[in-house]
């Protein structure tokens, strides 16, 4: 599938988009990832949906924009992407950080969404891994988030589920992502708008909550049981505190679904969208 461009907001946007007449389902990544961790869902399987994914600003390929974004400034950018594209209403799925993002982005236009699939979203708990809050500290953040080979193993080891096999190309993606100049500086400005010594941030936390307990379509939640970056308890808390959603635990899965169960994935996000 070939990359495409368009400017949102002042900023040059790299998208994939599927194409085609059915409902209109945006992908969000989360911190430090790309549109590749999208792959498993931008195939012809899924083509009774139109499946569009980005590079948020300052990950990927995408420029940089208004550096440091939170989910709320990352959300009312992905809606002035949204209407660049000429779109009205919207799916939404999103993993980690950009789980968090579509919550933000039902409570800023509600009227908009049409379905949200959170997978191992962020924000839905305080619990965070360690070096998370270390890279909070002013000069040991620096040191902890420099680019280099270290960074790109600690990412893969963290975020992929210890029975998934890493191949290749995706490899040479997050060592892009993680080399790309600028992108560890960018990403280290948002993870310490979401994060502080005592995990997620608690004013996130809460405001998480509030998009969750007011929204006027509940979220199906999807959480991997070997997660080691946002726990899963989180998912499974957050589903009872609204228990209108719906809760799906995938087993032999990390931080990823997307990727490390796309058969599982995938099934749950058809029957969300094309029976919505």
């Amino acid at each position: 599938m070939i990359d495409s461009y368009i400017s949102a907001d002042g900023v040059q946007v790299r998208y994939r988009d599927s194409g085609g007449a059915g409902p209109a389902v945006l992908l969000l990544h989360g911190i430090g990832g790309s549109l590749e961790l999208w792959s498993a869902q931008l195939v012809s399987d899924n083509r009774a949906m139109r499946l569009i994914a980005l590079d948020l600003p300052g990950h990927g390929l995408s420029g940089f924009g208004r550096q440091p974004y939170a989910p709320k400034t990352f959300a009312a950018f992905v809606w002035k992407f949204v209407d660049a594209l000429g779109l009205h209403k919207v799916h939404l799925a999103g993993n980690s950080l950009g789980g968090a993002i579509c919550l933000q982005m039902q409570a800023q236009q509600p009227a908009r969404v049409q379905t949200v699939l959170l997978a191992a979203a962020a924000n839905l708990g305080r619990d965070c891994p360690v070096p998370f809050r270390l890279m909070t500290l002013p000069v040991l953040g620096t040191l902890m988030s420099r680019a280099g080979p270290m960074a790109v193993t600690q990412q893969i080891q963290a975020i992929f589920g210890p029975s998934f096999v890493v191949t290749d190309e995706l490899r040479k993606t997050i060592e892009r992502n993680v080399m790309r100049p600028g992108a560890q500086a960018a990403f280290l400005a948002t993870l310490r708008r979401m994060t502080d010594l005592g995990g997620q941030r608690a004013s996130l936390v809460a405001d998480a909550h509030t998009a969750l307990a007011s929204a006027p379509v509940p979220p199906l939640l999807l959480h991997g049981r070997q997660d080691s970056v946002i726990p899963f308890a989180h998912s499974e808390h957050a589903h009872k505190r609204a228990p209108a959603s719906r809760f799906q635990p995938i087993d032999d899965c990390g931080h990823t679904p997307q990727l490390e169960q796309p058969a599982v994935f995938n099934a749950a996000l058809r029957a969300l969208v094309v029976e919505a």
